[in-house]
């Protein structure tokens, strides 16, 4: 766990370099705007230890699968979201010296994130091998207003000598993916070209051919005053640079503008990018710095006013919470179907910058509560349009009649992901799918997703699970055989609880779905029905038996669900005997050693149980989680946040504060040791249900809002913005009462603490505390 990341309530601030975490910095303070990332590193040359970052939506590559032996059905590739062009690149020379921040005495450091405005800031002052002192001040965001566009504020000033400086900013296609399985780099150079102070350079990828041309435009001010340059141009493959120099007295300033577009053929016709590019950047120049970023300031405004979440009392947590609202909403804004979220967003290259599940399980709340209503619809549209791809992959794996296995890690529907364990057995995953319908439908009404969108992805998954299923003559029962949990510290089980219970629940909710289908929209159900082949009352009748006949592995001693057959075999010593210095397990422990121990990597069991608590009592919910939580390592980002919404339905505030401030700040004080690699964009969600449905208690139970929140003990008032249906609202609680404004037209059915409210458009409603 790190701590030099000092506590503020809307900055996350570096102060004083510390070079043996600048990974981990580069990472805290990446920005974005939902087309593009960008990490956090510096624009001038620094040849310490850095993850070098730059990523463009929806432009992948399929690096060719590297295993040590291959198995049938394995994917032949794994999709990556590329490394791009570095734009933020400047050589700087002070006479005839290179800068290089890894080779200068830093005599002060400061560099921050303001999330307010999504402004990434810096100033260091150096002294070089020469004895040279000079200031930098840098300003750059990505812009929100403008998705193609990124800006840069870079000034150097000198503070004890007179004499040559050269600023050279460059744009460099010439990365590679860190990540890559051999070494490849994944683009070709297609056109290039610069002159005066604006250049370009225009990539390809190999094998999926998308484009993208990098266009900058640069303009000077020497103390502030626009100034005359006449740049030096030096061009090679993939890169082109525009130097300039000017002779500084001591005490005088030098300031690079620099504009940059990121064109890409996602967007627009190929044949027109250097020529959109070209007008795009007159557009930006124009604007100038000021107006720009005041103009996506004003959307990082907008997006603040509906999603914020305000702690009185507690900065760690404050600061905690908003750098996980900031993270997911500048990583992703639902205006492209074709999009989704990657467990490292922008930040970094682990996990390839796909869709896992974790988009259906721990992202979309976020987007239901905070966002427009489409921007959740649009995760659910990105999987109807790969259903013709999960079909492929569950015929690949031997199901056919249009059995459909969604992916567990994809970026056009195809699987790309090659440890067979993960592969093969993950399957809970489509059960994380149908459960997505089901909460998008819940919270929002929106029933008629169902006809056609989400009643075509609930049949194919359906139908997976009828043939995925065994019947076993010896239980007489049906059995799931050879299966990985969200428990990835368990692989090739049988019967694991939570695929056992997603895959009865969803021939449930289909057969809820054909009901309503049949009444409310008959004759495109009859349509659907030839067009998919499906014979209802074969098909259905195998549900229902399966329904009835499911096996789930109990321990009639403890009255708990067992994770697995054989999971009571193992030595059940509790998480909180182990050494620290074997904590994490994973990164400590032999996996041979990891199968065999009864550890948990992030809830399982527990979160078939969070999904479906009302389906148990709290009786039976206590009785698992006090039997799984001190199994638990947390060793996975998604899982502290289950267990804190579990906590506090359970009345341990105590733990569910814990799990809160670990889930919330688990990148911020690098938890797992792995915050180098990127941040856990996927898990921020999580953290976000945390706070809502854990410390705010808010469930969406038959067209009502359920709210049941209480407050640390530390706080002294916190609240948090919610969208639903079409209101939106603001719950503020305090010690001693609980406040709702209802800040629009619509009126809402409320359920506090248990008993039922009703709020009126642009009401504001006081209730006394009940738990006092």
């Amino acid at each position: 766990m790190k701590n030099y990341i000092k506590h503020d309530e809307w900055k996350i601030v570096e102060e004083g370099f510390h070079p043996e975490h600048n990974r981990i910095t580069e990472s805290l303070l990446s920005i974005g705007n939902g087309r593009s990332g960008q990490r956090a590193n510096f624009e001038e040359k620094y040849s310490g230890d850095s993850l070098q970052g730059t990523y463009i939506a929806g432009v992948y590559y399929p690096d060719k699968t590297r295993v040590g032996w291959w198995k049938n059905g394995y994917p032949e590739y794994f999709a990556k979201i590329l490394n791009a062009a570095n734009w933020i690149g400047i050589n700087v020379m002070v006479k005839g010296e290179e800068l290089d921040l890894a080779k200068c005495k830093i005599l002060s450091f400061y560099r921050e994130l303001d999330m307010k405005s999504g402004l990434l800031s810096r100033s260091v002052v150096v002294q070089m091998k020469r004895g040279k002192q000079v200031e930098i001040n840098s300003k750059r965001f990505l812009s929100l207003a403008r998705q193609d566009v990124g800006a840069i504020c870079y000034s150097l000033k000198a503070l004890n000598f007179s004499g040559k400086v050269s600023l050279e900013p460059f744009i460099d296609g010439d990365v590679i993916n860190e990540d890559s399985n051999y070494d490849e780099k994944f683009w070709i150079e297609k056109e290039k070209a610069a002159r005066g102070n604006e250049g370009f350079v225009c990539m390809q990828t190999k094998k999926t051919g998308f484009l993208v041309c990098t266009a900058m435009s640069n303009r000077f001010r020497m103390n502030r005053q626009e100034t005359e340059n006449q740049p030096v141009t030096s061009i090679r493959e993939k890169y082109i640079a525009l130097k300039s120099e000017f002779k500084l007295n001591e005490g005088d300033e030098i300031c690079l503008e620099k504009y940059v577009v990121n064109i890409s053929s996602l967007y627009y016709s190929k044949n027109k990018l250097t020529e959109i590019s070209e007008n795009s950047l007159k557009q930006v120049v124009a604007k100038g710095f000021d107006q720009l970023f005041a103009e996506h300031q004003s959307m990082w405004t907008n997006r603040w006013e509906t999603s914020d979440i305000r702690i009185e009392g507690d900065v760690a947590a404050q600061q905690g919470i908003r750098f996980n609202i900031f993270h997911l909403n500048q990583t992703y804004l639902g205006d492209d179907e074709r999009l989704n979220i990657g467990p490292k967003g922008f930040t970094g290259e682990k996990y390839g910058g796909v869709t896992y599940w974790d988009t259906e399980a721990y992202c979309l709340p976020f987007y239901l509560g905070t966002s427009d209503e489409k921007v959740a619809r649009h995760l659910l549209l990105y999987r109807f349009k790969h259903l013709h791809k999960a079909i492929e992959n569950a015929r690949k794996l031997g199901f056919n009649n249009g059995a459909a296995l969604f992916p567990m890690v994809t970026i056009n529907g195809e699987e790309c992901h090659n440890e067979w364990e993960i592969t093969f057995e993950e399957i809970h995953r489509n059960g994380a799918i149908a459960y997505a319908i089901y909460n998008y439908i819940n919270y929002t009404g929106d029933q008629e997703y169902l006809a056609p969108y989400g009643f075509q992805v609930l049949l194919g998954i359906s139908r997976f699970w009828s043939q995925r299923v065994t019947w076993s003559e010896e239980q007489q029962k049906f059995v799931i055989l050879g299966v990985t949990g969200p428990n990835e510290y368990e692989n090739n089980v049988n019967n694991n609880f939570h695929t056992n219970y997603m895959a009865v629940w969803t021939l449930k909710y289909t057969l809820e779905a054909i009901d309503y289908l049949k009444k409310e929209f008959p004759f495109l159900y009859e349509e659907l029905v030839q067009k998919l082949k499906f014979n209802e009352l074969k098909e259905t009748s195998r549900w229902k038996e399966i329904i009835e006949k499911i096996y789930f592995p109990y321990d009639e001693k403890r009255g708990v669900y067992l994770q697995q057959d054989g999971f009571l075999d193992k030595e059940l010593i509790p998480a909180s005997e182990l050494s620290t210095d074997e904590r994490p397990i994973n990164q400590n422990w032999s996996w041979d050693r990891i199968l065999r121990s009864c550890y948990i990597k992030q809830a399982d069991v527990l979160q078939s149980l969070y999904w479906f608590e009302d389906q148990f009592d709290k009786e039976t919910l206590a009785r698992h989680f006090d039997f799984y939580e001190p199994l638990t390592v947390h060793e996975s980002s998604l899982s502290s946040c289950i267990h804190a919404i579990l906590a506090s339905s359970l009345g341990l505030l105590d733990k569910a504060y814990e799990f809160y401030l670990r889930t919330a700040r688990l990148d911020l004080d690098d938890y797992n040791n792995d915050t180098e690699d990127g941040l856990h964009i996927t898990s921020m969600g999580g953290t976000w249900m945390a706070f809502v449905k854990g410390f705010g208690g808010l469930r969406a139970k038959n067209g009502q809002l359920v709210l049941n929140p209480f407050i640390p003990e530390s706080w002294k008032s916190y609240s948090f913005r919610i969208n639903f249906r079409g209101a939106h609202l603001e719950i503020r609680m305090g010690k001693k009462d609980l406040t709702i404004i209802n800040h629009t037209e619509i009126s809402v059915s409320l359920v506090i603490w248990g008993k039922p409210q009703q709020l009126n458009a642009l009401q504001t409603i006081t209730i006394k505390n009940s738990r006092l």
